[in-house]
């Protein structure tokens, strides 16, 4: 199956749009579509098309740049939208502290973002979009669809009960793959399996924005001993994890042997702060899962 020249085209299109609306405006719909359209162009140009000439890849150290900066909006964004989301009655006043914080802190890297996106880099990457586009050459012979599953294929995943490392690991390839797939002509195989990995993309996108809310709140608020809203959060991101490892296990597009979920325990309730006697003497907390990983 080759690839539909015209998505490849349109591929330059949308990103020229998005990026358009982002330096119109910083709002999540915006640095979101933004963030979306410029991977699934770096998708065509590094997995789909062969060979990238020096404006090529020239573009895609740009877009990277911009996108990375944006990425770290979208994560704040994700954790608003989240803790908006818990309804839960602990610690009110803390979950008002920590969402100002977290609008605080996205202002801080909106401004950034704004700064990389003056006149001249706009105009600069428009430039080269529409040249990029005029002197891309698609293979008929690069199927998107072999590409997306070998993709998948190689996810390395060590024996035993999937960890959060074999999440984080589909989280990224999962994405990179349902992108490389829409580049595929339309047909009743493509469908079906774009539909799979959205699914699976969804369950583990969903895991990691409550991962980083909670890893977030633990780091401003005290681990789930100090607090009863990080506990909350940590019981929310457990259930999240069970339910990621459950759509993996059951994609059939990844042809692996039988998952297992690894037992999260439920987080106990909130107990008074360990006392400074307690600390002299060498207690030690609990911690939450301490893994993290920049958005891609």
């Amino acid at each position: 199956m080759s690839i539909a020249p015209e998505r490849g085209q349109l591929a330059f299109q949308k990103s020229e749009r998005a990026l358009l609306k982002l330096a119109s405006g910083l709002d999540a719909e915006s640095v979101h579509s933004f963030r979306t359209t410029s991977r699934r162009l770096q998708t065509l140009l590094e997995r789909i098309i062969p060979k990238r000439d020096r404006n090529q890849k020239k573009l895609l150290k740009i877009l990277d740049r911009i996108r990375k900066r944006a990425g770290r909006v979208r994560d704040l964004d994700v954790q608003l939208a989240a803790l908006r989301s818990l309804k839960a009655p602990q610690e009110p006043r803390r979950k008002t502290q920590l969402m100002q914080s977290l609008i605080e802190l996205r202002a801080k890297h909106e401004k950034r973002l704004r700064k990389l996106l003056n006149k001249h880099t706009i105009v600069d990457i428009q430039k080269r979009l529409r040249r990029a586009s005029k002197q891309v050459r698609l293979d008929p012979a690069h199927d998107p669809l072999t590409i997306a599953k070998g993709m998948l294929a190689h996810v390395t995943r060590p024996a035993g009960p999937v960890t959060e490392d074999v999440l984080h690991q589909y989280r990224i390839v999962v994405k990179r793959a349902r992108y490389a797939a829409e580049f595929a002509p339309k047909s009743a195989e493509a469908v079906q399996f774009m539909a799979q990995l959205k699914q699976l993309q969804d369950a583990l996108g969903n895991w990691h924005d409550w991962l980083t809310l909670t890893q977030t709140a633990a780091k401003r608020l005290g681990d789930i001993n100090q607090s009863s809203l990080v506990a909350a959060l940590h019981n929310v991101t457990g259930g999240k994890f069970r339910r990621a490892v459950a759509a993996l296990s059951a994609l059939p597009a990844i042809q692996t042997r039988a998952v297992e979920a690894r037992t999260i325990p439920t987080a106990p309730k909130a107990v008074p702060a360990v006392s400074e006697q307690s600390r002299s003497l060498g207690t030690k907390r609990p911690t939450l899962m301490a893994r993290t990983e920049t958005a891609a």
